[in-house]
This record gives structure tokens, sequence and C-alpha cells, in this order.
């Protein structure tokens, strides 16, 4: 009798059974065979099926209770879908095994191949897991490619300071070895560094003979250090980080946008950039005590305005009052400007409960509203008097 190679099974078919009697192995087998003859045709006899390896070896698990018998058949099948099926079918017209009539059912028809795709994929997904130095092609590609640029690190002069290409008329200066890697490694090579804040001779005798641009970090320590370098060395143009963003944790992009900006020496140091500065670090809304006198409120007004501030808060509503601070109209902000356009000319204050944005701005300006009360302000380029309460 030929056996089914385990490689070749495609379907199991599971059956239950139940017989009204003791029973043996061999019996039930028998009656598979036995009154499963002549049902199907030649080509689908079980037992010619099992001669040619198309059904495997049929196991027959058994359990006695009284004088009843239960169990389950498993059989094997290299047979396609459709002829899987119609053995299956045929054998639940078994009403027989051996001397006791029985009930056999066919709980299901397992996929075989379908189980061990399962395993395969849920197998080869943990074994991904575990590949040790995996990297796709673009990671790989770009270490390369870093590593290359990093190697390309040199020293210069008796200091040995970290450098890349320096061998053109431009040299960019920082402060540490940090700030030349991470330049080097978004393609910035001319470039040298000082390793700390101390301008040393090498640089200086650089500055002699090439065009200098000190790119330094965005707080006040970068301020100082630039000080220290321009007076003993010969800078053309300064470059400065975002602020409160060091060289060396800057990205690819804001490397690049930040060199454009440099300026030259003497507009870094001017007093009108200084205050510039400092005029924009601080808030440019001016509270009302501070303008009060721009709209000649009393602390009687100024308690009515945050009374009105804190009821249009959050309702997306903004309150026209006319030049006595008296209540013209509610409106939406967002009618607000064909809102001005229809009622603007008797409303001279605006109080908004939300943020104030560029075009309620232009809106209210077209309108000539003297002040706008509100919290948030999304921009302060404007004549109108802007109150935060």
């Amino acid at each position: 009798m030929a056996k089914i190679s385990p490689v070749s099974i495609k379907y199991m078919i599971h059956v239950n059974f139940t017989a009204e009697g003791v029973l043996e192995k061999p019996d039930v087998i028998g009656a598979l065979f036995g009154q499963t003859e002549g049902l199907l045709g030649a080509d689908l006899e079980m037992r010619e099926l099992q001669k040619e390896g198309k059904i495997g070896r049929i196991e027959v698990d058994l359990e006695r209770s009284d004088k009843r018998t239960t169990g389950v058949i498993r059989i094997p099948t290299a047979l396609d879908q459709s002829e899987t099926t119609l053995i299956a079918a045929a054998i639940e017209t078994i009403e027989r095994i051996g001397p006791s009539d029985a009930h056999l059912e066919v709980e299901r028809i397992e996929d075989v191949r379908g189980s061990k795709r399962d395993y395969i994929i849920e197998r080869a997904k943990k074994l991904m897991k575990v590949i040790e130095g995996s990297a796709d092609s673009r990671q790989i590609s770009k270490e390369i490619k870093e590593s290359a640029r990093i190697a390309g690190i040199q020293e210069y002069g008796d200091e040995k300071l970290p450098c890349g290409d320096i061998s053109g008329n431009e040299v960019i200066v920082v402060e540490g070895r940090a700030d030349v890697i991470n330049l080097m490694r978004n393609g910035v090579n001319n470039v040298i560094a000082m390793n700390g804040t101390k301008l040393p001779d090498a640089i200086r005798e650089l500055s002699m003979e090439k065009e200098i641009t000190l790119f330094i970090d965005g707080d006040r320590g970068g301020e100082l250090i630039a000080r220290n370098v321009v007076d003993n060395a010969r800078v053309k143009y300064i470059a400065t980080a975002p602020d409160g963003k060091e060289v060396e944790e800057l990205t690819g992009k804001e490397i690049l946008m930040n060199l454009r900006k440099k300026i030259p020496v003497e507009e870094f140091f001017s007093k009108d950039r200084h205050s510039r500065k400092r005029s924009f670090r601080r808030s440019t809304v001016r509270t009302a005590e501070s303008r009060s006198e721009e709209l000649s409120l009393t602390p009687e007004d100024k308690e009515n305005l945050r009374k009105l501030l804190s009821e249009a808060e959050g309702t997306g509503k903004a309150i026209l009052l006319d030049s006595s601070l008296k209540k013209i109209a509610e409106v939406s902000t967002r009618s607000l400007a064909s809102s001005l356009r229809r009622v603007g000319k008797d409303s001279s204050v605006i109080v908004i409960g939300g943020t104030v944005t560029p075009a309620i701005i232009n809106a209210s300006e077209e309108a000539g509203i003297q002040a706008i009360v509100a919290k948030n302000f999304a921009t302060t380029d404007t004549k109108i008097q802007l109150l935060s309460l």
C-alpha cells in the first residue's frame, strides 16, 4: 500500500462519530472503505486512492463509555479541494460501523498548507526582529556618506584644531568638534573649530589669509564668544543659531538657512540691531495701564472692559463698543469684517474673546477702530491701540 508523503498533504478531513456498541479501530477503517465503495465512481474509491498515495494513513482515536463508542477520524488527502469535499460528504453517509448503528459528521476540513503559511509568516516576523545588524539600503547609504564625511575631519595647526577642507578662501569658524561634525555631516566642509571659547593663534593667523564667518550658538555665551573672536581676529561675517539652540544640534536645513542669514560684523554689534533684538524678545502687546492715556480709560472703564472680555472669551464672538464704551452689537468673529463695514462708523472699540488675527486687524483699520481688547494677538503690526487686560 502506497503512503502519502507528509509534504504532499493538502487537506485534513476531521470527522466525529458515535456508535451504539463497543468498536475497535479496524471496524472504523473497514466501514470507511466498505460503505463508500461505488458511491463516487472508480476514480474516487478510497481504497484505490490510498494505494495511489492520494489518501494518507487514516488515524482513529476511540473512547468507550458503557456500551457507546465515540471518537475522531483524521483523513489526510493530496486531492484537490472539490475531490476532498466529495470524499468528506461520502463519509457522512455511513450509517453502521461493524455491528453497531453509527453517526458520522465532518467537523471541518483543514487546509494544511494554510496552517503552514500562517506558521511561516509568524515565524518570519519573529526572526526578522532578531536579525543582527540589519538595515535597509537607504540607511546603509546614509551611514556610509556620514562616515565618509566624518572620516574627512583633519587637524590644523599646533593646537590640532578639528576641521574639514579649509583650502578655499571662505572658512566657517565654530566653537567645538561636535559643531564641526554636525556641519560636515550636512555637507558643509569648510569649517574649523576653536576647541573652546578662547581664540587659538592658528585661527587668528588663518583670518589674515581667508574670509572668516563665525557661526555661534543662539545664546548669551555665543555673543560673548563673538566679542572675543572679533577683538582678536579679522572676522567678516557672523551667523547665529536660532535662539536657545546650539550649532551642534541644528538640522541640515537650519544650518544652511542660518548661514545664509549671516551679517557683517559691524551690523552684528550695532546698537540698533541689539535694541531691535531686545524689543523682539519682549512682549510687544502693551497693557491697558501703559496705553490708557491714548484711550483715556478710567479704572471703572478698565473693569468694564475686563468683564466684557471675560464674557466674550471662548464664545467666538466680538463685542462692538462706541467711544463711550457702550455696547453697539455682538457679532461672530468670522463675520466681523462685514459687520464693521455695516456699523463700523459708529464703533470705536472691539472686545474679542479669541485671538486677534491679521485679517481682523486689517478690517479694523479700514473701519477706523481706535482700540481692540483681547488676550491674544497674532500680530502687533498696527497703529490701532491693542489692550491686553
